[in-house]
């Protein structure tokens, strides 16, 4: 089929040109006189409003509640944690006036709200009664970023973060994990992403942070994009603020910490994992319209017969009936740019043979079905859709993961086989950091259920890890 879209750029040609062609293209974001930072226009935000939804919901079910903390941070306080600072020192904005007059502290613009939660933290808990506390913030935040792409990398992100104090450390490590999952579960049953999960290294955990666990998904191009992290943070930041507990047995204690967070950047995993060259492709369960009903003529026949099929759809199955008058293959190019999971053309000819006519986003594929059965059809439609958008990415994903024996070879497919490396490795940070030096690979995660066998890649010593190692966005 020819493409209806000329303006986006051909995926395989340029990845990175055709992934902001399909930004601007399909009205998800705009760019402003504000440096590095993007508009998320209604379709965009739209995606991001059932995200925030369907994970809200999973947050509260597993007992946590929202807050909202400043937007600012003296710099006393976020230098209370001397290791955490270190790591986003390079990123902070900081905010030195108030109108005229210069603030005799300087505060930054919260980059991640650790400290913040602690500060509070320590006012609230005092027994053992009061924990644990289960607290969750959607909001903005600020990173300094040199280079910047629409949902990627921004200088002003929109995201997640809950943070949460434990009794114990059993307790804060089995939160740590149990957000893990619902992660997971929300990118491989939802944005149908079939992520790869593990603990990040040492180099590469979280600045203050015991352990940090990932989400890392795999692009249409074979990058990696980071997706999602949870934190274990022992009692590191607690007792740096003296937070402190009267336990059962009367004695005071200090309690344990997490953190865990997802941000738009999701939406950019979405686009460079499932789009093609005539737009987005999104998944039904994220899709803000799930069904497109484009009439073919303006004979009132036809609008009644839409608005009848689409009255009686499942209230969950959002719709839009598009009554403009454009062209049908301007629409029909529009709804493609949008990825809309389906679209239903309805004309005069459809009617005489008591038929509309379904199209898939995901595959362009047509399909004649009788007024009749067209309800059933899109539901069963719509499933469909999702589980084989999945399917796609994950043998996609599959094919461009590589078990690589030796260094020479790791080498070679890292200038000329985009993907995953999975590697033996020792443990040593000198090897990890030679690694990302001489071929522009970074560990993406530990993985966990295989045992190394074998010598290091790099350093041919006894390995003691099985690591994947790719690029990055």
């Amino acid at each position: 089929m020819s493409k209806l879209v000329t303006k986006i750029t051909d995926r395989d040609v340029d990845f990175s040109q055709w992934y902001t062609d399909v930004c601007k293209e399909a009205d998800l974001v705009s760019y402003s006189s504000v440096k590095g930072s993007m508009i998320i226009r209604p379709y965009g935000y739209a995606i991001w409003e059932n995200i925030q939804k369907i994970l809200d919901q999973e947050f509260k079910k597993t007992g946590h509640e929202n807050v909202q903390m400043p937007m600012f941070i003296p710099e006393s306080l976020l230098n209370v944690e001397k290791e955490h600072v270190k790591g986003f020192a390079p990123e902070v904005a900081w905010v030195t006036h108030g109108g005229e007059e210069k603030l005799e502290e300087r505060m930054c613009v919260r980059p991640t709200s650790e400290v913040l939660f602690c500060e509070h933290y320590k006012n609230i808990i005092h027994s053992y009664r009061d924990l644990p506390k289960l607290y969750n913030q959607w909001c903005t935040i600020v990173r300094w970023e040199k280079t910047t792409r629409p949902f990627l990398r921004s200088r002003e992100i929109m995201w997640q973060e809950g943070h949460t104090m434990h009794k114990t450390s059993e307790e804060a490590k089995a939160e740590t994990l149990r957000m893990l999952k619902i992660y997971e579960n929300f990118q491989r049953n939802i944005l149908a992403l079939p992520v790869l999960v593990g603990r990040k290294t040492e180099k590469e955990k979280f600045a203050g942070a015991e352990e940090t666990y990932t989400l890392e998904a795999m692009m249409y191009d074979g990058v990696a994009l980071q997706n999602g992290t949870s934190h274990y943070f022992g009692d590191h930041f607690a007792k740096a603020f003296g937070i402190q507990f009267l336990d059962e047995d009367n004695t005071l204690k200090t309690p344990y910490q997490t953190s865990w967070g997802v941000t738009t950047r999701m939406i950019g995993g979405i686009i460079m994992t499932h789009g093609d060259n005539h737009g987005l492709v999104l998944p039904p369960k994220i899709a803000p319209i799930k069904v497109i009903f484009i009439p073919i003529g303006t004979d009132e026949r036809v609008l009644s017969t839409i608005e009848k099929i689409a009255s009686n759809l499942k209230e969950e199955i959002t719709y839009k009936i598009d009554d403009s008058d454009k062209s049908p293959g301007f629409k029909f190019a529009a709804a493609e740019v949008k990825g809309i999971p389906i679209r239903v053309e309805v004309g005069l000819r459809d009617l005489e043979k008591e038929e509309v006519v379904l199209v898939r986003r995901d595959t362009l594929e047509k399909k004649s079905i009788k007024i009749s059965q067209v309800q059933e059809e899109i539901e069963k439609m719509l499933e469909q859709i999702q589980q084989d958008m999945y399917n796609r990415a994950l043998k996609r994903r599959d094919e461009m993961i590589y078990d690589v024996k030796d260094y020479e070879t790791l080498k070679d497919y890292a200038k000329n086989k985009p993907g995953f490396m999975k590697i033996n490795w020792c443990g040593n940070m000198a090897c990890e950091d030679q690694i990302k030096e001489e071929t522009g690979l970074k560990s993406r995660c530990i993985i966990e259920n295989e045992e190394a066998t074998g010598p290091c890649i790099v350093c041919g010593q006894k390995a003691t890890k099985r690591i994947y190692v790719g690029k990055q966005y």
